[in-house]
């Protein structure tokens, strides 16, 4: 059953999306023989996002959408292949305005050189919802039984917000999700999840909080307490802490997430 994206209501604007006549383009590739590119769309801002798809072997895989900040899921599709994970389509979306489409409101920068985060999530989603999801559930074999929504950092942070601003992803993997972020904690011991998701898979690196950096050292703590929170909520959740600190091993971490999930 195709799932219906259904909004909380949210003074954000509409994000716009731009009409693209390119067309679809193929080429060989390891995963599942051909990687599909969808149609751009452009972020809020400014920017476009880049969609390869990468298709399942056989029909009426599930979908599962990777938002990340580099990188054409290349090396995550490989990963998810080498751990003989199970058959499905997976949307890599690229190119994000990354401490826009992935922020959930505006937050200072971490240092003086850093970026500040605009809190363009919400603009992001239902752009992510409403056109690149039905694009892609066009492009795959048969009928995606439902549609996941992974990611790592950043779009870890976001996969779980999603939770609480629409209803279409019911299977969800946040792999060293950003949640030192300002205020997220509070954020969701305080709002009620949109759609209880079916499973949920959460990893974090052990080393992540070693820093002296006072908001970034906050994330183990916040993780366990959110993780804490969900399994009171009774939703099925799954965690891990993995060896190394933020940067290590990321395609196999993420590919972990995205297996958990597709095992579940």
């Amino acid at each position: 059953m195709r799932a219906v994206a259904v909004f909380a209501r949210h003074s954000t604007p509409r994000a716009s999306v731009l009409e693209n006549s390119t067309p679809f383009s193929s080429f060989s590739n390891s995963f599942t023989g051909n990687v599909r590119t969808l149609p751009s769309t452009k972020s809020r801002v400014r920017g476009s996002a880049r969609q390869p798809l990468y298709p399942a072997q056989g029909e009426d895989r599930p979908l599962i959408v990777f938002n990340t900040v580099m990188g054409d899921g290349e090396e995550l599709a490989q990963a998810l292949r080498a751990m003989d994970a199970p058959d499905c389509n997976l949307l890599v979306v690229g190119k994000l305005q990354w401490y826009h489409d992935m922020t959930p409101w505006s937050c200072p920068p971490l240092s003086k050189r850093g970026p500040a985060a605009t809190g363009g999530a919400d603009a992001y989603l239902e752009t992510l919802a409403s056109e690149i999801v039905p694009a892609a559930r066009e492009k795959i074999r048969g009928s995606a039984p439902y549609v996941g929504i992974a990611g790592y950092s950043l779009a870890g942070l976001f996969a779980l917000y999603a939770m609480y601003r629409c209803d279409c992803f019911a299977w969800v993997a946040s792999m060293s999700g950003s949640l030192w972020f300002p205020k997220f904690r509070e954020y969701v011991l305080r709002h009620e999840l949109m759609r209880k998701p079916e499973m949920l898979y959460m990893s974090l690196g052990d080393a992540e909080a070693k820093t002296k950096h006072a908001v970034l050292k906050t994330v183990q703590e916040n993780t366990e307490a959110i993780l804490q929170h969900y399994q009171e909520l009774g939703v099925d959740v799954r965690w891990e802490l993995n060896p190394g600190n933020h940067f290590r091993d990321v395609a196999m971490r993420s590919a972990k997430g995205i297996k958990a999930i597709l095992e579940a």
